[in-house]
């Protein structure tokens, strides 16, 4: 596997983090803030850089780079895989009239599934439910690696832009397909928040779409445990996120909201927000999320029989809004545990997918660290 990194703040060009080597039809992640992949200019100026390319973009809450936290930026990984090969589809949620499940099942459909190892998943992140997304995208087959997140817009909720060969748009989702006998990649997350306060039933919802809690207007009553914080939603809400369980056995999910609506009283979050799910506010610290960030790179090499090459991290949006100017110390952990010869690549996001450790099945986070590590 051969790795080459570049940075580009803006009005400037791409500058290579070391000397720029040929490489052969490599797979070149750009991840940037919206503004920086709003330019008209992007697509044609990746695309000399790397005429052979398969070029994939999605914006950010922030751009990740080795042990770097940047804003404002785009930062691009080109990778040639010496050994094996990728796959790259696309669709668009404006083609199935939001069915997101649908689009996921059409979309993987697309893959030939023979030496498929797993698929990545770069995804719109305004107002796709990615929990019906990654319903759709296994429904052929669970056995299949998946991973991946959704694209963010800083703190602002406005829009997300992702892309595959052409200018970054809106609704675009990208799935990167692996094949390869010897490629090994191993995926987990791990957050490092903590309940706090009474535990509510969600009495209504519908998909994503949270209506009421108790039977009472839930949006009420999260502005009521927000305060004065309430003026500030849906960034503030960053700041204390749900934890969902559906079963009493079963894992909690963790949900943020991405947009509300104050004329409905609804809220509507990443992934689905069921009917009889039991609900708690959370609530977390540095530190919390540091440990969070450590313990999620030692799953993800758990088991492991090669040293990763390159570790694609998702992180999301509530974790650096609550590290601010400590936000690299997360990377540091992860950093610690692949290893400093890994390649890091990533973003913040709104939202994160990767299958519980010890599972197949994917699921739909918010405020984990997540971590895809690859190797031939």
């Amino acid at each position: 596997m051969k790795i080459v990194q570049a940075i580009k703040k803006p009005n400037e060009p791409f500058i290579f983090q070391d000397t720029l080597i040929q490489l052969n039809n490599p797979l070149v992640l750009v991840f940037g803030n919206r503004y920086m992949l709003e330019s008209e200019y992007i697509y044609n100026e990746v695309r000399e850089l790397f005429p052979t390319g398969q070029i994939v973009f999605g914006t950010t809450s922030g751009e990740i780079i080795n042990d770097t936290v940047l804003e404002g930026t785009a930062v691009l990984t080109a990778i040639e895989f010496e050994k094996s090969s990728i796959l790259v589809k696309r669709s668009n949620v404006e083609d199935y009239q939001n069915d997101d499940q649908k689009l996921g099942e059409e979309l993987m459909a697309a893959f030939p599934k023979e030496n498929l190892n797993h698929v990545f998943v770069i995804s719109e992140g305004s107002s796709v439910n990615g929990s019906a997304l990654i319903s759709g995208l296994e429904k052929i087959s669970t056995t299949i690696g998946l991973s991946g997140g959704l694209c963010g817009d800083g703190d602002r909720f406005e829009r997300t832009l992702a892309s595959y060969n052409e200018n970054p748009k809106e609704g675009e989702i990208i799935a990167i397909g692996f094949y390869g006998e010897t490629l090994e990649i191993s995926s987990s997350n791990y957050g490092g928040w903590t309940p706090f306060g009474p535990e509510r039933s969600i009495t209504k919802s519908m998909g994503n779409v949270l209506y009421e809690l108790d039977g009472k207007p839930a949006l009420d009553l999260y502005k009521t445990y927000l305060g004065e914080k309430a003026k500030e939603l849906p960034k503030s809400a960053l700041l204390y996120p749900l934890s969902i369980r559906t079963h009493h056995d079963t894992e909690p999910l963790v949900r943020t909201i991405l947009t509300i609506n104050n004329d409905e009283n609804t809220m509507t979050f990443a992934g689905d927000v069921p009917e009889g799910a039991k609900v708690q506010l959370m609530m977390s610290s540095v530190d919390d999320i540091v440990n969070g960030a450590y313990r999620a790179a030692q799953l993800a090499m758990k088991g492991r029989e090669k040293t990763p090459e390159l570790a694609l991290l998702i992180s999301c949006i509530g974790r650096k809004l609550v590290m601010d100017q400590r936000t690299e110390e997360e990377i540091e952990e992860v950093l610690s545990v692949v290893g400093n010869n890994t390649v890091i690549s990533g973003f913040y996001s709104y939202g994160e997918m990767a299958p519980f450790t010890g599972q197949y099945s994917c699921k739909l986070h918010n405020q984990t660290m997540t971590l895809t590590l690859l190797s031939e």
